[in-house]
């Protein structure tokens, strides 16, 4: 029998029993597996779905070899009603959470269609919450997801009412600052339906929002949630305080921790199948003097496109890239505050530059996404793997482009300058505020001006600002207060339409739906050589810079704005007047 699962290692283990299935009914080969499981781990989605797209195996095959395996029938409910009465019996949220849609109700047995039919624990889980012997049939993935838009269609409503349905007199333990815990009861509790189910919504109703992060806190008188949602802070229905340690605890399970520790701070991953999408998490906790807070990095490997011309670059910006990435050796810098999607633009670029003829090697921390092709390495400093020694021993391994995730010291910086000046490519980040700044903080670091001058290339930094949501924008003439902000009279707008977002139930009333990049792109030419190594002030590389035709990121948020894709304010927020 199928082992139970915690979320993180059981799904993996299931993906790989649905291969062996599959192989030994005779439908596949081994090699096959491995190549759509190599698919998987890059790029997410369900194997099945990975095998016919790769046209290995059919849907049909796949179903009636599930079928061989559990025993159990093949139904076909397309074109068919289903009762209310029998739809009622399972929460939307829950409905989508688990992807089920129940058939049929007889003599006190519930019949369940599937998206996953080796999702074992979550037909465990239906047990509980139903109330219901649960009796499992197969049914086309397809035809599920189209009954599950028809009978359950309003899910933000149904999971934001089923959070807040979760009671104060579901299973607790109270545990005040230096208390004892029964870490066996903890896990007991941690691993009951209420607990389970709070935090599967929990990651459903983020993925649903289109968070980027989850932010568990812990205060004293109550675990406040709160989503990252296009950059920006919303705070959400809060479990009740008594369930807090609970939850925190399942999520240190299922993420590969260690629950009995309270005191220090833990790292763990989770990989989720919520929605139809495949989702990594990164999780970190944080001792803190009320209890953990834990931050959760959600990243939906199905909803990122790591194409270049996906990111927001301008077509002159695109063509200024791609000359740029045509050079044989050299650095290039990607600069901006964390969470400004600089690691997809740097993944974007590797993902453009990989092909058979090119050896392209990491250094991360941590390795955010997979790519087929490259090969990546993620840093330990505990036992010595920092950026620097990496890069050192990277450099025996004869790659063509080397990625180093950050410069953050002088040494770093140093081999860094020494792979492009023997031939290498080298692409890295640093954290500054705009890109001329960028040649200051190398120097800050103990770099000598002539060797930035002779390996630097570009510099590119770059903010996100929201986008107007597209179902309720609108044209308005802005105040002058407004346009002050930007350092902008009603003059200098003239014969330019300004937009905004009036808020409607697709962005949450926000008025923004997604975001976009705004960049500057520092090309060092000639002219910035010579004033780098002459060490002028950071004013007189810009103005150099904006006289070779650089656009400012200010500059590049006008040009959003007056093309309608993004508002005054959100161009006021991630950028400065220079």
């Amino acid at each position: 029998m199928e082992p139970k699962d915690k979320i993180s290692s059981g799904t993996q283990a299931k993906r790989k029993l649905f291969g062996q299935i599959l192989i030994e009914q005779g439908l596949i080969t081994e090699e096959q597996v491995r190549e759509a499981l190599e698919t998987q781990r890059q790029k997410g989605g369900l194997l099945g779905d990975i095998l016919v797209s790769f046209k290995h195996v059919t849907n049909e095959q796949i179903l009636q070899a599930l079928s061989n395996y559990l025993g159990i029938e093949i139904v076909n409910i397309e074109g068919k009603e289903i009762l209310r009465e029998v739809i009622e019996q399972i929460p939307a949220a829950i409905a989508q959470l688990y992807r089920i849609i129940p058939i049929s109700l007889k003599d006190g047995v519930l019949a369940i269609v599937q998206e996953d039919a080796l999702n074992f624990e979550a037909r465990d889980d239906l047990r509980l919450i139903v109330k219901h012997n649960i009796k499992s049939v197969l049914c086309h993935k397809d035809v599920i997801a189209t009954a599950l838009e028809k009978y359950y269609p309003k899910k933000h409503e149904s999971i934001k009412q089923l959070l807040l349905e979760f009671k104060a007199d579901e299973p607790y333990i109270e545990a005040k600052k230096g208390d004892y815990i029964d870490i066996d009861k903890l896990k007991e509790l941690a691993d009951t339906a209420p607990v389970k189910k709070w935090v599967g919504l929990m990651f459903l109703d983020a993925v649903l929002e289109n968070a980027s992060d989850i932010h568990f806190e812990a205060s004293e008188d109550k675990y406040r949630v709160r989503y990252r949602i296009d950059g920006v802070l919303y705070e959400k229905i809060s479990p009740p305080i008594k369930t807090g340690i609970l939850i925190v605890s399942r999520i240190k399970v299922i993420s590969g921790m260690d629950i009995s520790e309270r005191r220090l701070p833990q790292d763990g991953r989770i990989q989720l199948n919520v929605a139809s999408a495949t989702i990594d998490v990164r999780v970190s906790t944080l001792p803190t003097k009320n209890g953990e807070s834990v931050v959760m990095r959600l990243l939906n490997k199905s909803a990122v496109s790591l194409d270049l011309n996906t990111l927001g670059f301008r077509n002159e910006e695109l063509k200024l890239i791609y000359q740029l990435l045509s050079k044989p050796n050299g650095i290039i810098l990607v600069t901006g505050p964390t969470g400004c999607g600089k690691t997809t633009t740097l993944y974007s670029v590797l993902n453009y530059l990989n092909d058979v003829e090119t050896k392209i090697i990491t250094t991360e921390d941590p390795v955010e996404y997979d790519i087929d092709g490259l090969i990546q390495v993620q840093v330990n400093p505990s036992i010595g793997v920092d950026f620097a020694n990496c890069l050192r021993t990277i450099l025996r391994q004869d790659p063509d482009i080397i990625l180093v995730g950050e410069i953050r010291d002088e040494e770093t910086a140093r081999v860094a300058i020494q792979a492009s000046l023997t031939g290498h490519l080298v692409f890295s980040t640093l954290h500054t505020s705009d890109s001329p700044t960028a040649l200051t903080r190398l120097t800050d670091m103990g770099i000598k001006p002539y060797l930035i001058a002779a390996t630097l290339e570009a510099v590119i930094s770059q903010r996100l600002v929201r986008k107007i949501c597209s179902s309720c924008k609108e044209e308005y003439k802005p105040s002058d207060r407004f346009l002050k902000d930007l350092n902008l009279t009603s003059g200098d707008i003239k014969g330019n339409k300004i937009f905004r977002g009036r808020g409607c139930s697709n962005c949450h009333n926000t008025g923004y739906r997604g975001r976009i990049g705004i960049y500057e792109i520092l090309v060092i030419n000639d002219e910035i050589r010579k004033l780098i190594i002459e060490q002028v002030n950071t004013s007189a590389i810009r103005t150099a810079a904006k006289r070779s035709g650089m656009t400012t990121l200010r500059d590049s948020g006008l040009i959003a704005l007056y093309n309608g894709l993004t508002t005054i304010e959100e161009v006021t927020r991630e950028t400065i007047s220079k």
